[in-house]
């Protein structure tokens, strides 16, 4: 109607009827329609500022001019319209309701616009529902900040010397929209926490509240339904409590809720990537701070029509929390199974733990310089990330009657063999040297193993028996001293008579015996 109001005033001011129905963007035809109408009315002459108003132009035309009605061409998909709107409500999308009525409608014959066109209209006819209305939430001065990563591509990575997949990890503060960027090749937990230090540390305070998304190194289990119970990572959950911020995990599949950090990202990936070729990850980060620090937060920005480096300035930075007074110490936590040789895995190396927890679950605690072992809520291990090796193990988390078996030098077993005594540490090299081609060291192992829980005087007596019988056998060792065969001497040695002691113990030599006759006969009277 307000184009019918222009109508009248284009005629009023004499214009010809080809001219206004060129500048009103009609059809010739129509314009005559309406014209006609609002000349009958008598609403067509008069002055230029006394124009009818679009009240008195609806009653007129509306009762003249009925509105043509639309004719739809009868739809290809309406015998399944039902269905169609059934699949609509469950939320599916027209592609998906498309290929379940080509499959299992057998007469199905429309096309995928059909589908398309149907949803529309059903859509339409439904209208508007309070969820389709986006409510924009204000935040106080420090009260949150929306955190996501996005994907930019690949960037050359100068270490490994090839291209590479790298994200934007994004910070954005909901009052003043102040922006922190950092370019990344993973999103591991450690980097997720390290990216959060560094944005609190350039920022200079921490904000009361953090909303990520539902990553794992952010949310290990998200919410489904308003019921349903959040998991955060625990390494997150931990950096949370050292900085003092509140965790708010965003919906799932509801990205619009952190609407603030989405659109940072697609204005860094579209005003940042987009104009600039080619980088490696050291100059494309260089240059994104430059342009985050002389751009982005320079601007002003399309909501709040201000710069959110001035907005953060005067009245954004002095509400953050204030930093701990210590940096967090980067600490990442993880769940592992407890092998059966009493090792768990963390970053692709071993670390023991004691072995009655074999097949069970513990909890891991590692940061840059150790690695903590939990289970039951106590501590069972502690370990040095930075010993040489792929291997941490601590003897006394082993079986104690099978720890030495982890040990395969030769030198060790001879060193524990040289402890019982010279005849042991002999009988033990030569068993080592007994076979040319074939290794010893499980026979020297369950040797050494079985003679040092007898006294060291049989393991020496034994071990001289095998080595004149040549024998370098575990079962000719056990055997010897199971039938105490050490006990009896070998044909080399002179046996005593019977009844005689090799050393009795008050027999005296008869030297004794003639010096004690002359004491005592000098010292008989006269």
């Amino acid at each position: 109607m307000y184009r019918l109001q222009d109508l009248v005033r284009l005629h009023r001011m004499k214009t010809s009827c080809r001219e206004v129905a060129k500048l009103l963007g009609m059809s010739p035809n129509t314009e005559r329609r309406y014209r006609d109408v609002i000349a009958e009315a008598g609403m067509l002459d008069g002055a230029l500022d006394e124009l009818p108003t679009l009240e008195e132009l609806t009653r007129v035309v509306s009762a003249k001019i009925q509105e043509r009605p639309v004719h739809w061409a009868p739809s290809s998909v309406a015998r399944w319209q039902a269905a169609i709107e059934e699949m609509l409500e469950k939320g599916a999308r027209p592609k998906a309701i498309y290929d379940k009525l080509r499959l299992n409608e057998a007469p199905f014959k429309g096309s995928l616009s059909a589908v398309k066109r149907m949803c529309k209209r059903l859509e339409r006819a439904k209208g508007v529902s309070p969820e389709d209305v986006v409510i924009p939430v204000e935040t106080q001065p420090g009260e949150c900040a929306q955190v996501d990563f996005g994907y930019v591509g690949k960037l050359y990575d100068p270490v490994e010397g090839r291209l590479r997949k790298a994200w934007v990890f994004v910070l954005v503060l909901g009052y003043s929209r102040r922006m922190v960027a950092r370019l990344v090749f993973d999103q591991r937990q450690e980097t997720w926490l390290e990216l959060h230090i560094e944005a609190f540390h350039e920022l200079g305070g921490v904000p009361a509240v953090l909303v990520p998304d539902n990553l794992k190194a952010a949310v290990v289990r998200a919410a489904f339904c308003i019921d349903d119970e959040v998991w955060l990572n625990r390494s997150y959950r931990e950096l949370a409590r050292h900085y003092g911020f509140i965790v708010d995990p965003t919906p799932v599949n509801q990205p619009k809720k952190k609407g603030k950090v989405e659109s940072a990202v697609k204005y860094i990936k579209r005003n940042f990537f987009k104009p600039r070729g080619p980088m490696d990850i050291d100059e494309a980060r260089r240059e994104l701070q430059r342009w985050v620090c002389e751009i982005a937060n320079e601007r002003i920005h399309g909501t709040t029509r201000r710069k959110p480096r001035v907005v953060f300035e005067d009245e954004e930075q002095r509400a953050l929390r204030p930093l701990p007074p210590t940096r967090y110490e980067l600490a990442v936590w993880k769940k592992a199974t407890v092998h059966p040789d009493c090792h768990v895995n963390f970053a692709n190396r071993l670390y023991s733990v004691p072995w009655q927890l074999v097949g069970q679950q513990v909890w891991l605690r590692a940061t840059a310089t150790t690695l903590v072992a939990y289970a039951n809520n106590e501590r069972v291990a502690t370990h040095s990330r930075r010993e040489p090796g792929v291997r941490t193990t601590d003897e006394r988390h082993l079986p104690e009657q099978r720890a030495a078996w982890r040990h395969r030098s030769r030198g060790y077993w001879e060193q524990r063999a040289a402890q019982l005594g010279p005849d042991v540490a002999a009988y033990i090299q030569e068993v080592f040297e007994a076979d040319d081609a074939l290794s010893q060291l499980r026979a020297v192992q369950s040797i050494v193993s079985h003679l040092e829980g007898f006294p060291p005087e049989r393991a020496a007596a034994a071990c001289r028996r095998a080595r004149y019988y040549a024998n370098y056998s575990y079962q000719g060792i056990k055997n010897i001293l199971k039938k105490a065969l050490d006990l009896e001497p070998l044909p080399n040695e002179r046996q005593p008579a019977l009844g005689m002691l090799t050393n009795p113990r008050f027999a005296r030599s008869i030297d004794e015996l003639l010096a004690i006759h002359r004491r005592e006969n000098h010292d008989a009277p006269n």
